[in-house]
């Protein structure tokens, strides 16, 4: 028995931030029925590298696709057909969980809103999640994850000072905003149907905005504006409050060192055989060395430069030091901690014959994750959702089929 069995989950959403809520839901026990186009699907399933069968030959998956949509059940539905629309909306019926992210206001006019859907189903929950939410002077544009990463204030703190070379503000390496905001849909939706079955007894419309995700989840470096008037510097690898916590050259690559407190500093500088140094005035706490930093940070450079980054690992390592090397995915996941926690698992797919997958990194004691399908293929099962969950026939399919609703 997993934590959501019994909890079924209708998601029409696409793209990255609603699938990825959806596949998290899935992940932990719950129906997911996947709602596409037909012909067409979700737009990421034409965005990132194709999925290659056995035989080295290319397939029409993605690996976009096969990101955020592990467990779920892919059914086609011709939404701009009144037929279509009908058959969400008796779906919605037999579901927890609507999951969304179309513009503000664009389901209303197939009469799969919140509002719609409530009056034939009270107790669902329905998540929407946006661009910039379903009110204010921006609800009514869309966006992508570099917008919000821009706008939020995200860019402004990474990356390099202008003054370095190759400065400027950076877009972080993946789809942060998206992946955030599902992170936070989730959170949502759990509290909202506890509430339903513990207090309420009815569902409730949650309304969620990638921009307002992004801007929380800034959360402690965004509390340094607040609190001070002051914009935080871009400083790249490095700390503006602790240190050395940052990257460094090694004689073979870099290594990153992030020592949280006096004693990891003192057993840092017994590593680099200069102990000396925790006791010196202008580096025996962490304020002193922030404030120290450029006379600091060189010292450490000079000696970190001489030996290569799995010497300085483990022996760091055997100190009680923080410090890590910079894994391309290669070396991510050969890592022995990574494979002791088997954060890569291969599922059997309809395509493609197997497909990798990086696992769900949350271990319950009593209701483990249970992978229980691979990505699907568009439209796999249509037929099966609809005899299952609406009881229909074969005469009923064919019709739909025929008049291309599924």
């Amino acid at each position: 028995m997993s934590a959501l069995s019994g909890v079924r989950v209708l998601d029409l959403s696409r793209v990255f931030s609603g699938p990825w809520a959806a596949q998290m839901l899935a992940d932990f026990g719950a129906d997911v029925i996947k709602v596409e186009r037909p012909g067409r699907g979700d737009d990421v399933r034409h965005q990132g590298l194709r999925v290659k069968d056995a035989q080295g030959r290319e397939t029409k998956e993605t690996s976009s696709f096969l990101a955020v949509n592990r467990g779920k059940r892919s059914i086609t539905v011709d939404m701009s057909q009144p037929a279509g629309q009908a058959l969400i909306r008796r779906l919605a019926q037999e579901c927890d969980i609507v999951i969304e992210n179309f513009k503000a206001g664009d389901l209303a006019r197939y009469g799969l809103d919140y509002a719609s859907l409530k009056a034939i189903n009270p107790r669902l929950v329905y998540c929407s999640i946006t661009g910039f939410g379903q009110s204010g002077p921006y609800s009514h544009l869309p966006g992508y994850d570099p917008i919000f990463q821009s706008m939020s204030g995200l860019m402004s703190v990474t990356g390099h000072a202008d003054e370095d070379p190759g400065g400027g503000p950076l877009r972080v390496g993946y789809s942060v905003s998206d992946i955030t905001a599902g992170f936070y849909a989730v959170a949502a939706i759990l509290a909202a149907l506890r509430h339903r079955d513990m207090v309420s007894g009815e569902g409730q419309h949650i309304d969620l905005a990638l921009l307002d995700a992004q801007v929380a989840s800034i959360s402690h470096v965004a509390m340094m504006y607040l609190v001070s008037g002051k914009q935080p510097p871009r400083l790249g690898n490095v700390s503006p409050i602790t240190c050395p916590w940052q990257s460094f050259e090694c004689a073979d690559g870099e290594i990153v060192v992030a020592v949280g407190n006096d004693t990891q500093f003192a057993a840092f500088c017994k590593v680099l055989g200069h102990p000396e140094w925790a006791a010196d005035e202008r580096f025996s706490t962490n304020p002193l060395r922030a404030k120290h930093r450029l006379v600091l940070v060189p010292m450490l450079a000079d000696l970190l430069k001489t030996r290569k980054v799995r010497e300085w690992y483990a022996d760091f390592d055997a100190a009680g030091v923080p410090s890590g090397p910079i894994n391309g995915f290669a070396e991510v996941f050969a890592d022995p901690q990574i494979v002791h926690r088997e954060m890569l698992l291969q599922q059997p797919h309809a395509a493609a014959g197997t497909v990798p997958q990086v696992a769900n990194p949350v271990k319950f004691s009593a209701t483990p994750v249970a992978y229980r399908r691979a990505p699907p293929v568009l439209g796999e099962h249509t037929d099966e959702v609809l005899r299952e969950v609406l009881s229909l026939g074969e005469s009923e399919l064919d019709g739909l089929r025929a008049n291309k609703v599924i």
